[in-house]
Parts: C-alpha cells; sequence; structure tokens
C-alpha cells in the first residue's frame, strides 16, 4: 500500500488526501456534464466544487462525532481537526445540503441538481474508495482466507501478520462504477426532479448493506451494523422519492446560457448566474414518461401546473 504518495520539503502528500480531492473533481465533472445541456454555466462547476468540498468535509467530521462521542467528548477540539474520522453518510448529508442550498442561491432547480448528483456522487465514492486502499486506512474488510483476501501491513491501519482481509473498498470501487453508468444513463434523459436522486439512494444503499456483511464494524443490532441500519434507511427513503415523483412532469427545459448584457452590466443588467430563467412563454417540450436502471417507462405522466 501507499499511504504516502511523496514529500515537498515538510509537506507530506498523502494518497487519501489526494484520492478524495481526485472523487471531489470527478464528482463536479460528472454533475457539469448533465446540466450543461440545461444552460448550467461552467463556473458553476467550480462552485461546486468549494460547496460540495466544505459541505461534505464538515458533515462527514460531525456525523463522526456524533457517533463516537462517548469516546471524543473528553478532547473534543482535538478530535474535530484531527486526520481522520470521517463517515460516508455524514459526508452524504452535509455535501448535499450544501449544493441544494447554493443552486438555490444560483437559481439551478434543485431537483434537477438532484438528478445530476445520483451518478455524480456515485463515482466520487468509487474513487474515493481507491484512496481508502492505496492508504489502507481501516475500510478494509474482516479477515478471510479467500484467494482474493489482501494485507495491510503498511497501511494507516495495518493488518496484523499473517492476516489478509476481504479488499473491500477496490469492490465497492468497482460496484459503484457501475452504480454511476447506470445514473448517467437515466440522467441523460427527460426525469422528474429527484428521480435520479432516489434511483441513487436506493442502489447505492443495497451496495452498502451487501458489503458491510464482509467488513469489521461491530453488530449493533438484530445482526447488523449501523451502516446497515443506515442502508435500509436510504433504501426506504429512496424508494419513496420515486414513488411521489415518477409521475410528475420531467425538469426537461433547457434554460439556455445567462448572459451579461453588453456595456459590462450598465443599463440595469445584472451578474450571470448558475442558469438563466426559462421563458415566461413559447411551446412546451414534449413530455417524456420517466424511466428506470432498465431504459422502462415507470409510469403514465401527469401534467402539473
Amino acid at each position: 500500500m501507499i499511504p504516502v504518495f511523496f514529500h515537498l520539503g515538510p509537506i507530506t502528500i498523502y494518497s487519501f488526501g489526494v484520492m478524495a480531492a481526485a472523487a471531489l473533481v470527478s464528482a463536479c465533472y460528472v454533475a457539469y456534464r448533465l446540466l450543461r445541456t440545461r444552460g448550467v454555466s461552467f463556473e458553476f462547476a467550480y462552485e461546486l466544487l468549494f460547496v460540495a468540498g466544505i459541505g461534505g468535509f464538515v458533515g462527514a467530521r460531525i456525523y463522526y462525532l456524533l457517533q463516537h462521542w462517548a469516546a471524543v467528548r473528553g478532547d473534543l477540539f482535538h478530535n474535530m481537526f484531527s486526520g481522520s474520522g470521517f463517515t460516508w453518510y455524514g459526508g452524504l448529508i452535509g455535501g448535499f445540503i450544501c449544493v441544494a442550498l447554493w443552486s438555490r442561491v444560483r437559481h439551478v432547480p434543485v431537483g434537477l441538481m438532484a438528478n445530476a448528483a445520483g451518478p455524480a456522487v456515485a463515482i466520487g465514492y468509487a474513487v474515493g474508495r481507491i484512496g481508502c486502499l492505496l492508504s489502507g486506512d481501516g475500510d478494509y474488510g474482516s479477515p478471510t482466507k479467500s484467494f482474493i483476501g489482501i494485507a495491510f501491513p503498511h497501511g494507516t491501519v495495518p493488518t496484523p501478520p499473517g492476516i489478509k482481509v476481504w479488499p473491500t473498498p477496490p469492490m465497492e470501487t468497482v460496484v459503484m462504477l457501475l452504480v454511476c453508468w447506470v445514473l448517467y444513463r437515466m440522467a441523460k434523459k427527460p426525469q422528474p426532479g429527484w428521480y435520479v436522486w432516489g434511483w441513487f439512494l436506493v442502489l447505492a444503499g443495497i451496495e452498502r448493506f451487501l458489503i458491510e456483511f464482509i467488513r469489521r464494524n461491530p453488530v449493533v443490532f438484530a445482526g447488523l451494523r449501523t451502516t446497515q441500519l443506515e442502508s435500509i434507511a436510504s433504501v426506504v427513503i429512496g424508494v419513496v422519492i420515486i414513488l411521489l415523483v415518477r409521475d410528475r412532469e420531467p425538469i426537461e427545459a433547457s434554460f439556455g446560457p445567462a448572459r451579461v448584457p453588453a456595456g459590462g452590466g450598465s443599463g440595469g443588467g445584472s451578474r450571470a448566474t448558475g442558469a438563466a430563467r426559462p421563458p415566461s412563454s413559447g411551446p412546451r417540450s414534449p413530455k417524456q414518461p420517466a424511466t428506470g436502471p432498465s431504459g422502462k417507462t415507470t409510469g403514465s405522466r401527469r401534467v402539473h401546473s
């Protein structure tokens, strides 16, 4: 394993940090690829890097502190700013809240942003797990004698001598790349707001629920780990979202890029935002039914005013 990539004088470049940055860039790039056809500006992608990064890391740390309150409250300040202690669902919640709020500020429909966030978060998760593999940070699985077992003798959290474990990080990378591909194809088609995000919650929840059976986390209730209980909640919420929005009108209008008026903003002009407002009149695009992961329609379409 390679916990440290290299040193720049007194600065240490860790593999986990590099891959975390790569995950964030990958997620924002995928989101931009989906949003640009609807008139969202390239600058908005840069803004997503900033707000998603802050929200994700802050959310992941806060969630970790709440989960391990009994262990961290004795030295809360140190644990708040230490280099370890992040949780997946905390990062997901924090990052998504910040992106949703910023989307409203920039006049990008939150439902449209949520649909793009589905495949974006999936690829970010896949790339981030490569960082877990390189650093050997303890996110690997339980001991195994399987031929695919690997050891992390020099990892951040090393495995005991002679012990091999399930390589859960690369396994999750492969699965989440597949999830990203499925959701990306779905999000390229006109879909109701939040529809693709609902499918992300379902597919990511199923993946995390199953992988936890071969990971090291302790059992807390009915033979399940904490993350498995969170995964069940993710699937339930995803299913509810899908059922609530699948018959709604797709968010399919192409807004067209926002423009800065000639004259550098004089004459009452305003600064360009993430997306321009749609015209108040004109022909509406034809309705198309929502499609699920298989590409089939999932229900009839009702027109909402």
